[in-house]
């Protein structure tokens, strides 16, 4: 529905449960205009960026480390050391 240029945007689909229920119940009686079921509101696209996000952050180290050979997990581990003790303790 346009008003002086505006376009009425259909409602966002809310996490909790009583105010989904209501927001159903808005498009089941024809009160509020339907949202596409193939479009994803930007906080359903948010909520499962984030949970991929600390799904793969979780256990990237690990598998990292498991794939290393111990030599090589040694080489890193003394360019971290040796880049440690490089650095100055105090601030001139």
């Amino acid at each position: 529905m346009r008003y002086l240029g505006m376009v009425k945007k259909p409602p966002k689909r809310p996490s909790d449960p009583i105010a989904l229920a209501k927001v159903i119940g808005d498009l089941a009686t024809g009160q509020t205009e339907q949202i596409p079921a193939d479009q994803p509101t930007d906080e359903e696209i948010r909520r499962v960026m984030s949970l991929l996000g600390k799904k793969g952050g979780l256990k990237g180290g690990k598998a990292r480390a498991a794939k290393l050979s111990p030599t090589t997990r040694a080489e890193i581990a003394r360019k971290a050391a040796k880049t440690r003790w490089k650095r100055k303790t105090s601030k001139e």
